[in-house]
This record gives structure tokens, sequence and C-alpha cells, in this order.
């Protein structure tokens, strides 16, 4: 396909999806720089191997995957004009991140209640990667629900049609994204720990 085809409109709404993909590359390569620090660091001496794993990470992961679930119905609702149950798809999807982020402080709390804090003498090597690794991740989070509250004011005012919908098509490439990501996350500090 020639990107250089089509209306203004067609090849502007592909340079806004570029635009995001190139964001959303950004995004993984600091997550790798991450992940990597972590598997290096982790040949260290005073690294806990008996740290355990917060169980709110697990429920956060499911509410993760459900809110990916719930976006992708709201995007199908919203492209075939069914508005009402698009709505309830959406309302959804947004209780979801923000369980997610609640989800998120739990597990931190729970690793406090082991008794290993971000700084410190009581932290640790490994748990300051995992508190850094996911508040950065809960900083993307804040992002999408930001995001999510523009699309949802917009779906609210009927802004969105089966020929104009570039806005949720963003937002669900972002959304879907960060969700990923989580999973990549979690099974890394899960199986890397």
């Amino acid at each position: 396909m020639d990107l250089t085809q089509g209306s203004f409109q067609e090849k502007n709404n592909r340079a806004k999806k570029s635009m995001m993909l190139f964001a959303m590359i950004s995004m993984f390569m600091t997550f790798a720089g991450l992940t990597s620090a972590y598997i290096v660091s982790s040949e260290r001496d005073d690294w806990i191997r008996n740290f355990e794993f917060p169980s709110a990470f697990y429920i956060s992961l499911v509410i993760i995957v459900f809110s990916s679930v719930c976006f992708f119905l709201f995007k199908k609702n919203t492209i075939s004009g069914n508005h009402k149950l698009a709505t309830v798809f959406f309302v959804s999807t947004f209780i979801a991140a923000i369980a997610f982020v609640f989800l998120q402080f739990k597990g931190f709390g729970e690793i406090v209640a082991q008794g290993y804090y971000p700084t410190g003498s009581e932290s640790t090597i490994n748990t300051s990667f995992i508190y850094a690794i996911v508040f950065v991740h809960l900083l993307h989070i804040f992002g999408g629900i930001v995001v999510l509250l523009i699309v949802g004011i917009k779906h609210f005012k009927k802004m969105y049609s089966k020929q104009d919908h570039l806005g949720v098509d963003l937002a669900g490439m972002y959304w879907h994204f960060v969700d990923a990501l989580w999973i990549y996350l979690f099974c890394f500090l899960l199986f890397t720990r």
C-alpha cells in the first residue's frame, strides 16, 4: 500500500497512527532498559531470592486483561453505532483502569508489609527495581486514564461514528499496549525474582 495515496484525512490518520506506534516503541525501550538492568543486577550478592510476589499484582493482571476486552468491545460497538452498549463497555474499561491503579498501590503496601521499602536502609536492590518498574508503568496507566477521559467525553457527546473514530483507534492502541506491557512486566518480575 502506498502511504502517500488517499485523501488528506486518510493520510493524517495514518500519520497519527504511525506517531502512536513510534511512542509505543519508545515506551517499550524504556522498559527493556529497566528489565535488562534488573537481570544484570540479579547477580549481586545482596539480591533477595525468597521475595514473596504481591497477591494484588495477580489480581491486577486479571483486571487489566478485562479492561482490554472491554475497550475492544467499546470500540466495536462505537463503530457499529450501538451507543448504549458502547457506553457500558467504556464505563467498564474506566472502572477497571481505576481498580488496576488501586491494586498496584495495594501491591506496594504488600511489599512494605514484608519489610521492604523503595529506598533507605530497609530497601533491597530487587524491591527497589520492582517499585521503579511498577511506578513507571503506573505513570503510563495514568496517561491512559487521561486518554480514556478524553475519549469518554467525546463518546458521551456522540462525536464518534463509523466514519470518524480515530480517537477511539488511537486510545485503543495505547490502552492495549499498556495492558500488554503489564502482562510482560508481571511475567518478567514473577519469573525472574
